[in-house]
């Protein structure tokens, strides 16, 4: 379970920081001020996770046999595809609809660090 996440983990940083370079430096001048400024939402929170999952996959160097760490994982990873990634793909789509499914990742999120405190509080 460490190596997944830390492996997930340092992947998703990488997009993050290329996501990141791209709506700084291509976006800039094709979006509107309000799609980038969605955009970077989109990035802040994949890179808050992304560290959120290089930390799930180092506790779970301690605890490799936690289910609840696992499904902090997985959600975590979730987070990122449906919170970060529906707001890419509004930004740079313009379709309105897809901020109505931003909450679902928001939520895979927060289950995510409750998740993750309760695999913590358990194990040690």
């Amino acid at each position: 379970m460490a190596k997944i996440f830390l492996t997930v983990g340092s992947i998703a940083m990488v997009l993050a920081v290329t996501l990141g370079a791209f709506g700084a430096h291509g976006l800039k001048n094709s979006l509107t001020q309000e799609m980038l400024d969605i955009f970077e939402t989109g990035v802040q929170y994949h890179f808050y996770h992304a560290l959120g999952l290089l930390a799930i996959g180092l506790t779970a160097k301690y605890l490799p046999s936690s289910s609840l760490l696992s499904w902090s994982g997985w959600l975590m990873i979730t987070g990122i595809f449906i919170f970060s990634g529906s707001l890419y793909t509004l930004s740079i789509s313009g379709i309105r609809w897809l901020g109505a499914i931003t909450p679902i990742g928001g939520i895979c999120f927060i289950a995510a660090w409750v998740l993750l405190a309760l695999a913590i509080w358990k194990g040690f």
